[in-house]
């Protein structure tokens, strides 16, 4: 078997709206302020998706569900990873695991990691962790002006 491994990193600004909800690994954290984006601009699923992409060489999220597209406007990001998951395995790969570390100041992820982990690794089929790192106030991100997110996934040639 041949084993592939990809990058996935997505930025997003904290919405103008204050109404915008954020959504991190596919779980709504009430209260907090929410990414500016096309879809929900769930920046976690966001780089999971392009890590598995980039693993199995197809490409990256914007050219599959471009922003200039009215249809994916709101978009539940766990659905388009669990399509980018289909995709990953019609191209005769499948999924090993993916890690993501989530670069923010607030909110506190650990209360909801396990929630996290549970929804993207169920849209992935394939184990998904979840940790985060701070930037002690260094830079946009540091200064809570936005989140981010990089990801690393394996994936692994299904023999035929």
């Amino acid at each position: 078997m041949t084993t592939r491994v990809g990058l996935g990193v997505d930025v997003h600004p904290v919405a103008d709206d204050p109404a915008r909800v954020l959504v991190l690994g596919g779980v709504r954290f009430d209260g907090a302020p929410g990414l500016a984006g096309h879809s929900d601009a769930d920046v976690v699923a966001h780089a999971a998706a392009d890590a598995l992409l980039g693993a199995a060489g197809l490409g990256d999220l914007g050219s599959l569900f471009p922003d200039s597209d009215p249809a994916f406007a709101g978009a539940d990001s766990l659905v388009l990873l669990a399509e980018v998951a289909a995709r990953v395995r019609a191209a005769g790969w499948e999924p090993g695991n993916v890690d993501c570390a989530v670069v923010l100041e607030a909110p506190r992820l650990a209360p909801h990691r396990v929630a996290m982990q549970e929804a993207l690794s169920a849209a992935v089929g394939a184990a998904v962790s979840v940790k985060a790192t701070r930037r002690e106030r260094l830079g946009a991100l540091g200064r809570g002006e936005g989140i981010g997110c990089l990801a690393v996934a394996l994936v692994d040639r299904v023999a035929p």
